[in-house]
């Protein structure tokens, strides 16, 4: 099967109501992200993104409950591009689950300060109300960040513990969420770092799956 055919494929097995729902989020996502790079996030409103997105203010509060849920679901999907990266640096360094730790938190590092929306949230002086989302209301975040992670050091050592995975996961999460906001020294330095940190439980926990 060519890769079209097989593209083709996977498309129409997508239930319309499921493809019409991704593309409903995904248009009201861009609008935030385009109304962030404007003006901050304490002065969008619901409205102002409805607007942007070409829906009506009802449709977006019907898709997503409130404002808050809809932020934590915006911030998510724009961290979606960050794990994608990381998950390719953990698999490329399947022999060493130490360097992978430090591969992983490297390219997150590096990928986020590249960001745009990243560098609006570290311009932020504490009432832009972006902050507050990957910091102390990121929980959503850190929960699915975390699971995500946890799922790939499961796959790549498979001799991990369900605890140690998650245990490991988590730290991660945070380490990198606490460095992207207050950075220390560059990508690389601080990976290897915080690596060196987690050699210990990384050797005891992964080690044997490597």
């Amino acid at each position: 099967m060519t890769a079209l055919a097989a593209t083709i494929r996977g498309v129409a097995r997508t239930p319309y109501a499921v493809a019409a729902r991704q593309l409903l989020r995904d248009t009201l996502f861009d609008a935030a992200r385009d109304q962030v790079q404007q003006r901050a996030w304490a002065e969008v409103t619901m409205a102002d993104i409805a607007s942007a997105a070409g829906v009506s203010r009802q449709t977006l509060y019907k898709e997503f409950g409130t404002r808050d849920e809809f932020a934590a679901a915006f911030v998510i999907r724009e961290g979606e591009r960050f794990l994608d990266a990381v998950e390719q640096a953990v698999r490329e360094h399947l022999d060493d689950p130490a360097a992978a730790v430090e591969a992983a938190l490297e390219v997150f590092l590096t990928t986020a300060g590249e960001d745009q929306l990243v560098r609006i949230l570290l311009s932020d002086d504490g009432t832009g109300g972006m902050l507050p989302l990957v910091t102390t209301q990121s929980m959503p975040v850190v929960t699915w960040a975390s699971s995500r992670l946890a799922a790939v050091i499961r796959d790549g050592w498979p001799a991990a513990g369900e605890r140690d995975a998650q245990l490991l996961a988590e730290a991660l999460v945070r380490l990198a969420i606490s460095y992207v906001t207050v950075p220390k020294g560059s990508p690389h330095e601080t990976a290897a770092d915080a690596a060196a940190l987690l050699v210990p439980f990384i050797e005891r926990a992964l080690g044997a799956g490597a």
